[in-house]
């Protein structure tokens, strides 16, 4: 394995991103999102990613939910982005970490109004006996929150941090090229693994 500066992989997906905004007919930042519970069964799930840099990858959720509570019991997580129309993957292992207030606040408030009322009104993952309660909360929220919407206080972000980023791109016969980037430090190493 060759090392490599700290950004490779980060350009390297912007590189796969920005092509996928392209190709993708619906949602490109589409993400499989794999947690573990309490039990030991890991639990997946598809969400959209909001934000990336250096840092890592970035995702919104009620806290309360099965992803939150999993994560602030186990924050080692696993990202898979799979961009069909390309042929494309990219699968990603890190822990994470709550966002800061300042960072959540700034990405709540560019949410549709709708969307807020929603984090506010939504039990996530709770059971719902009827979508008619649902209904009713989101029309309480609306009353509540004439205005400005803040955003709920169990309501926030994760970011992963990589620790390992594997680029994944089909070929015919299924001789498919996996390059893995392993964190290193402040760098990166570079290697192959087999199809």
């Amino acid at each position: 394995m060759s090392a490599l500066p700290h950004p490779a992989p980060f350009s390297r997906f912007g590189e796969w991103l920005s092509a996928a905004e392209t190709a993708e007919p619906n949602d490109p930042n589409a993400m499989a999102v794999a947690t573990v519970g309490a039990d030991g069964a890991p639990s997946l799930r598809i969400v959209l990613l909001k934000a990336w840099d250096e840092r890592g990858f970035v995702f919104y959720t009620n806290l309360d939910s099965q992803k939150g509570r999993e994560i602030a019991g186990n924050p080692e997580v696993h990202l898979n982005f799979h961009w069909k129309s390309l042929q494309r993957q990219v699968r990603i292992g890190g822990t994470a970490a709550l966002v800061d207030d300042a960072e959540a606040d700034a990405y709540f408030a560019t949410r549709p109004r709708d969307s807020q009322l929603g984090a506010w009104a939504s039990l996530q993952s709770q059971p719902l006996p009827e979508r008619a309660i649902f209904e009713a909360r989101i029309a309480e929220m609306a009353a509540r929150f004439p205005g400005d919407v803040p955003r709920p206080p169990r309501w926030s972000g994760w970011r992963v941090t990589p620790a390992r980023i594997e680029f994944w791109q089909a070929h015919e016969a299924r001789w498919h090229s996996r390059e893995v980037y392993q964190r290193a430090g402040d760098g990166w190493t570079l290697g192959l693994v087999y199809p």
